[in-house]
């Protein structure tokens, strides 16, 4: 394992968690009062029927990304951390493996792309064009990474800029970080709440999770960016089958940082409540997911109740989400840990803490080709006191 800081300097000298009823206070922690810092958006609107909820994402033969088989017996994982993989880092977000089991690892607020092995060996690649630093407290810059599942040599980001969040490509060509083109543009932005994960869909279209912008009732609008989960195709476009002819895949989403499948291809969501309830979703076409109506479960039939929650948000902030051996990953900001959540098909456990205060802020958590996890630190990003080495990612296997 060698330190990205090292590296550089050398070549230029709990709280309650519940079953479907709980809270959440953060932006990843900012409350909804926040004033209204962004452009203007186009206002709630109700576009067409409501389409039956189904969870199918349109299949393809390849197996779901960011997911991983059961093993046989296997047993509920145990989760155990064997290692340190690179530390020293700036706010590490997104993170992409190419076959070879090299990481693509972004830095948030420096823009930084760095390349990172499994033997913990740090490379930097170059820094991501038009990325707009966070100010203090912020949660924009370089977020979330997918590689495009035809050629690991075209990086796909969620990025901040000065005008608005937009998802960019990249060029990889000879590891060099070539200018941002963009996929889609004009997303709104704020201080807080972007959302900013990508996720590869076996069908090859791309989820993008994206926050309400401190613009709360944009979430209900069928028509707006804000405050979804989009599907889109590698051009930016609608992708086909989308349940209101538009890239919106479900709504009703206050800010949604993490995205996995399940071995069945089934979509899960992790998602900060405001005042009440943090939220463990599993995403239908066409859901309703009811922010900024309700938080947590609720009796109103024209929203989908969350299967796991946690209460007082305190006591989560759920950011990263891994889903591997039939068991939800999440980690956990303001918890300061990793949760474990079991699922059988469409329902889910009573979360399960693990690491309580160990590490500091957990943020992304991803399923490495080998099938260990690999977690990252979040304390450099203005809301905690940094340890030694921090940021770091760490190897937890199962």
């Amino acid at each position: 394992m060698i330190s990205r800081r090292r590296l550089l300097g050398a070549a230029v000298g709990a709280g309650a968690v519940t079953l479907a009823g709980c809270a959440s206070g953060g932006a990843e922690s900012a409350p909804d009062s926040a004033p209204n810092t962004t452009p203007s958006r186009a206002a709630p609107t109700s576009a067409g029927p409501t389409p039956s909820p189904s969870s199918a994402v349109p299949s393809a033969s390849t197996s779901p990304s960011g997911s991983a088989s059961p093993s046989a017996d296997a047993g509920p994982p145990r989760p155990r951390i064997t290692g340190t993989v690179a530390e020293d880092l700036e706010v590490p977000w997104g993170i992409a493996f190419r076959r070879d089991g090299t990481a693509l690892v972004g830095e948030r607020d420096s823009a930084r792309l760095l390349s990172i092995t499994p033997a913990g060996r740090v490379r930097t690649l170059g820094t991501v064009a038009g990325v707009q630093r966070p100010s203090a407290g912020g949660e924009g810059g370089l977020l979330g990474l997918a590689l495009d599942p035809d050629d690991e040599d075209v990086l796909y980001a969620y990025t901040t800029t000065a005008a608005d969040n937009r998802v960019v490509r990249v060029s990889l060509a000879g590891d060099r970080v070539g200018r941002p083109r963009p996929v889609l543009t004009g997303i709104p932005t704020s201080t807080h709440h972007h959302g900013g994960k990508l996720l590869v869909a076996p069908d090859k279209t791309l989820f993008v999770s994206v926050g309400d912008a401190e613009d709360r009732a944009t979430a209900q609008s069928r028509t707006a960016l804000t405050g979804k989960i989009l599907r889109i195709t590698r051009d930016g476009g609608a992708a086909d089958g989308n349940p209101f002819g538009n890239r919106t895949w479900s709504y009703g989403h206050r800010n949604v940082e993490g995205l996995a499948f399940d071995a069945a291809g089934r979509l899960w969501a992790t998602e900060f409540g405001d005042k009440s309830t943090d939220e463990l979703n599993r995403i239908v076409r066409g859901g309703n997911y009811g922010w900024p109506d309700v938080e947590g479960r609720s009796d109103d039939s024209r929203f989908r109740s969350p299967a796991a929650t946690w209460s007082p948000t305190s006591s989560c902030s759920p950011s990263g989400l891994a889903v591997t051996r039939g068991t939800a990953f999440v980690g956990a900001l303001r918890g300061e840990c990793l949760f474990s959540v079991a699922l059988d098909g469409t329902d889910a456990a009573d979360p399960v803490r693990h690491f309580g205060g160990e590490h500091g802020r957990i943020r992304t958590v991803v399923v490495a080709p080998d099938g260990a996890l690999w977690m990252t630190t979040s304390n450099t990003d203005g809301r905690a006191t940094p340890g030694r080495n921090d940021d770091r990612i760490l190897r937890v296997a199962l």
